[in-house]
């Protein structure tokens, strides 16, 4: 069984106490943060800039790295790198959104505090619930 190791990007995409969140299938039954993997030979935050583009059309402005997440699969580990994404502003019409990749998306949308929709990696959820998506110190999930 041949196993792999992947580092992600995502981004934090926050305005007015809501998040933006992508959906990649109608089978899901959650959503993520939009971003995707890092390319061999790309720098982490060129790469979240590409996935942002690619996937919502809109050039991102970082902010600080929030979060770091590490999970495994039965063949496949991954660590992700969240950033916080300063111009939510510019994320604000959904409808308009789209890159070169929008067809990798079935869904893009904001969510609020205890919104009925599930975030993973469910820690995302419970923060943005709690207030306390953004924070001065990185945090593991």
């Amino acid at each position: 069984m041949s196993k792999e190791f992947l580092i992600r990007c995502r981004a934090v995409i926050f305005y007015k106490d809501k998040i933006l969140v992508v959906k990649h299938r109608e089978s899901d039954n959650f959503y993520v943060l939009p971003g995707g993997h890092v390319e061999w030979g790309e720098d982490i935050k060129e790469s979240m800039r590409r996935e942002i583009v690619e996937e919502l059309g809109v050039e991102p402005q970082f902010g600080k790295l929030l979060y770091i997440n590490n999970f495994k699969e039965e063949t496949q580990q991954s660590i992700e790198f969240f950033f916080e994404i300063t111009n939510g502003k510019d994320f604000i019409n959904t409808e308009n959104l789209g890159g070169t990749h929008k067809f990798e998306l079935v869904d893009i949308c904001w969510m609020g505090k205890n919104d009925d929709k599930k975030i993973l990696p469910k820690q995302i959820q419970e923060y943005l619930n709690a207030g306390t998506i953004i924070s001065d110190t990185v945090r593991f999930l």
